[in-house]
């Protein structure tokens, strides 16, 4: 994704004052190509089909179907496309459905630039990127998580699942986390 060309992003949040600033700040980084924006989770699918992002940088909270559900279906689709979420929500469900859903970051709002910028750099290469508030969530609910009543809806994580996230959750990418546990990058990822 990253070799040589320019990372293609797809901007997705509702508020269209942010997509234009997200563009002008990323704008001046040479290695990075907004190739489109969407302004709700339905439009981010049709984007993403039609554009092929390298990475999509989208928000969690949108209008109709969250952000939680988009990153679901896109990688469904095209498992090769990586999505950042950069958002104002650190709720542990939500922090936790994102990953879960398979985000390959999640980056809070108050973030500087260059940290944007790296992360967007980084997940196109193939890395996670979690804001450390979001790390920390992640990991005291793979400790708990065990502990913890099962939702009657919901099973239960195994512990080869719990492993997963938490080595998600540390920033490993699913090539390493396969290595690291003897599996196929595909189980990782699913």
């Amino acid at each position: 994704m990253t070799t040589g060309k320019s990372i293609g992003v797809l901007l997705v949040d509702d508020h269209a004052v942010v997509r234009e600033g997200l563009k002008m700040v990323l704008a001046r980084d040479p290695q990075i190509k907004v190739v489109g924006e969407a302004g709700t989770a339905d439009a981010a699918v049709a984007e993403a089909k039609r554009l092929k992002p390298d990475v999509i940088l989208m928000d969690i909270r949108l209008p109709g179907t969250d952000g939680v559900q988009a990153c679901s279906d896109i990688l469904e689709q095209w498992p090769q496309m990586r999505v950042l979420f950069l958002t104002s929500f650190a709720d542990d469900d939500t922090v936790l459905a994102a990953v879960l859903a398979g985000a390959h970051g999640y980056l809070i709002k108050e973030i500087g630039v260059e940290t944007l910028v790296d992360s967007i750099k980084r997940v196109a290469a193939g890395e996670s990127i979690l804001d450390p508030a979001a790390t920390k969530r992640v990991l005291s609910w793979v400790k708990t998580q065990s502990a913890m009543p099962s939702d009657p809806g919901r099973e239960p994580l195994s512990p080869q699942e719990q492993r997963v996230v938490a080595l998600v959750a540390e920033g490993k990418t699913n090539k390493e986390i396969a290595g690291d546990m003897g599996l196929s990058p595909k189980t990782v990822k699913n």
